[in-house]
């Protein structure tokens, strides 16, 4: 079954960075657009940003466009997520998930913190 396991948050100031990392197993990587969901506290999920299977295309939410980088390694079973120019309205649990349509969940998230 999907395991998607997601590292790399923690606390950072206003205008720091983070990097996000997620290592995914239990299913043909390579295949599968890849995406990051974030939820804020008391919100809904959305959609930060999603990645074709082969990283030629890529996706971005208004309000992380310009500071966010998604890419992916396929040898690595890897998606990762740059998070530059960080605010504090990025604060929110982020998950990684297989797809970019239809989202699939299989990681407990990592929390990021900007103050």
């Amino acid at each position: 079954h999907v395991q998607l396991v997601e590292s790399g948050g923690g606390s950072a100031q206003a205008g720091g960075s983070l990097r996000l990392s997620c290592v995914a197993s239990g299913f043909a990587f390579y295949a599968y657009g890849m995406s990051w969901i974030r939820q804020a506290p008391g919100k809904g999920l959305e959609l930060v940003s999603s990645i074709y299977s082969d990283g030629s295309k890529t996706y971005y939410a208004d309000s992380v466009k310009g500071r966010f980088t998604v890419s992916r390694d396929n040898a690595k079973n890897e998606v990762a997520l740059q998070m530059n120019s960080l605010k504090s309205e990025d604060t929110a649990l982020y998950y990684c998930t297989r797809g970019s349509v239809d989202f699939i969940f299989g990681g407990q998230g990592t929390q990021v913190t900007v103050s």
